[in-house]
């Protein structure tokens, strides 16, 4: 059986990170093709020591820069990897040329959206862990893969989570969509304390490893807002299909309710492993080596209803969900940068959401936006979201 040729975009991130593990875990059936990062080119450098891929850049120039003189170190080992230098569009170039099955995206924010477009329009199964580019562009990169032949399988475990209840069943069937949020490390936190939260506080997920962006949307549940936006393009529903619950334990993934009441739910461990896994094998199921759960941790499974007052963002992202259109990139490139200002100290955990609250409320909405008409609505959000205060 011929080798699925993967496409890792994002190779030093957590999600990278554990991708590579999968690839380590059954090198009979999987080959790193290509590996692109940002900044952190130490990751993607050992990567690249340790799987030999036939491509691999860093976007960053800095970075690139830095990287150079391990880089010539590597091709003194006998390490013939074609190297991209300095510049976002070499990973779109990647994406367009190299010689690969599947594409898993990675790459946290607006930045890998060219690179997935480039993917799905060669027809290509597009693994999405980057949930900003339906985010931004839900309906063209639908249509996109919908005209090419490309298959655009979720890897969050939320999504993959509603994909598998999904498996098999119709469409017309499904009456909601519930996806499952943890409360992150704020949800008994008194309301009058959020305004002191620190960045070591909302650093400290409860049940999740993550990277600092992701686990800072968790704690606001800015993360579950862009899942709602997300799920509302993948699985092709209407807000009113959409629903939220927060279930502490992180053990229920997320679950669907069909016309008939019944209620279909995806469980299993807190590790991302498997749904990155299930992407690349896809249709089958391949051994993970990863601890089942045991009956202990399940005895005490709670769901409590969102508290909107507590993580607003929520609701605003139901709002974006409904409004499509060029909002969703705003919505995403706000919080972007308003998540970095906080990181940075400049402003605090509660001015999140204000900031992007503030840059939605200024926008004026395309209903059906081209790629051009994204980029220029994520760049005019940016700029606002470092004024906003």
């Amino acid at each position: 059986m011929a080798k699925t040729r993967i496409l890792l975009l994002g190779a030093s991130g957590s999600i990278g990170a554990s991708t590579l593990d999968v690839l380590r875990q059954h090198p009979e059936r999987f080959e790193l093709a290509g590996a692109a990062c940002g900044r952190r080119w130490e990751s993607l450098l050992n990567a690249v020591q340790e799987f030999r891929p036939q491509a691999a850049v860093i976007t960053d120039s800095r970075a690139a820069e830095e990287a150079r003189g391990a880089i010539e170190s590597l091709k003194g080992k006998g390490v013939h990897t074609q190297w991209r230098l300095g510049s976002a569009e070499h990973m779109t170039a990647l994406a367009r040329e190299l010689d690969y099955d599947v594409a898993l995206a990675a790459v946290t924010g607006a930045a890998g959206l060219p690179a997935v477009l480039e993917a799905a329009r060669r027809g290509k199964r597009i693994a999405l862990a980057n949930k900003e580019s339906l985010v931004m562009t839900g309906p063209l990169l639908t249509r996109t893969c919908r005209e090419s032949g490309a298959e655009l399988l979720p890897v969050d475990s939320e999504h993959s989570a509603i994909f598998q209840c999904l498996r098999g069943e119709s469409p017309r069937e499904v009456k909601r969509i519930i996806l499952t949020a943890s409360g992150g490390p704020f949800r008994t936190t008194p309301m009058s304390d959020l305004k002191e939260v620190t960045v070591a506080q909302a650093l400290k997920h409860p049940t999740w490893n993550m990277g600092p962006k992701i686990t800072i949307d968790s704690s606001t549940l800015f993360n579950k807002a862009l899942e709602v936006i997300e799920a509302r393009w993948l699985f092709d529903v209407r807000r009113s299909q959409l629903d939220a619950v927060v279930h502490p334990q992180s053990i229920v993934h997320s679950m669907v309710e069909f016309v008939d009441a019944s209620i279909m739910a995806h469980l299993g461990p807190t590790d991302m492993k498997i749904p990155i896994q299930f992407a690349l094998s896809y249709p089958q199921r391949i051994a993970q080596p990863v601890p089942s759960i045991t009956w202990d941790r399940m005895a005490n499974l709670t769901f409590e209803p969102v508290d909107y007052e507590r993580f607003p963002a929520l609701k605003l992202g139901f709002e974006v969900a409904d409004e499509g259109g060029s909002l969703g990139a705003v919505f995403n490139a706000a919080n972007e940068v308003a998540v970095e200002r906080f990181l940075n100290g400049d402003i605090a955990w509660l001015d999140i959401y204000r900031t992007v609250a503030t840059v939605c409320s200024r926008h004026r909405n395309l209903a059906h936006p081209e790629l051009a008409e994204v980029l220029e609505a994520d760049r005019w959000a940016r700029e606002n979201a470092r004024k906003a205060v």
